[in-house]
């Protein structure tokens, strides 16, 4: 039984009437969460602490690709369960919240893959990196960073505009936890610029 079944079992008595505290089992839930999304791109980060770096080839990006989306697959229902169990929604709520989280979640990907393909590249450069592939690698982690934050901002507006306030706070607060923990786990999976 890994951490992930630990954390659904912890979820699943919850429901049966045992209690767990909340903030505990939300936050172990949120690192398994981010584990399993990052594990993908921490293959990469890794081969950029070597000295020497292989040749990636095709067959080996694209079965990198196949695996991250794999992982995507099964984050992506964990995550829902996740936010499910934490939101709390009636009925009237989940039906209003759902689509517009789904199209937020389309959004989302778009972004992640880039940050992918930015630490890909990174780690691609690693070995020999220039001052110019610095600037060009920080500025578009800073450019990333920028459009995530406007679409959490975007995505706050609809969810507040349809179930209001106090929700949309739930939402953004849940969602900002989860992503801190994904980001902190890639951060310290990828060695410092020499």
């Amino acid at each position: 039984m890994d951490l992930l079944d630990v954390c659904t079992v912890a979820i699943t008595q919850k429901r049966k009437g045992r209690t767990y505290p909340m903030k505990a089992t939300k936050w172990i839930l949120a690192l398994v969460l981010a584990a399993a999304f990052i594990g993908a791109p921490n293959v990469h980060a890794q081969q950029a602490n070597a000295e020497v770096q292989p040749a990636t080839t095709e067959s080996q990006d694209a079965n990198i690709r196949a695996y991250v989306e794999l992982l995507r697959a099964d984050v992506h229902a964990r995550k829902t369960a996740i936010i499910t169990e934490i939101m709390q929604f009636d009925d009237d709520q989940a039906t209003k919240f759902w689509p517009i989280y789904r199209e937020y979640d389309l959004e989302l990907q778009k972004l992640n893959d880039q940050k992918l393909a930015a630490i890909q590249e990174y780690a691609k450069n690693y070995g020999n990196l220039t001052d110019e592939k610095a600037d060009e690698l920080a500025r578009l982690a800073l450019e990333l960073e920028g459009k995530r934050n406007d679409l959490k901002r975007k995505y706050y507006d609809k969810v507040r505009e349809q179930l209001g306030g106090l929700v949309a706070a739930r939402f953004l607060q849940v969602e900002n936890q989860l992503l801190m923990v994904m980001d902190l786990q890639i951060s310290s999976n990828l060695p410092i610029v020499k």
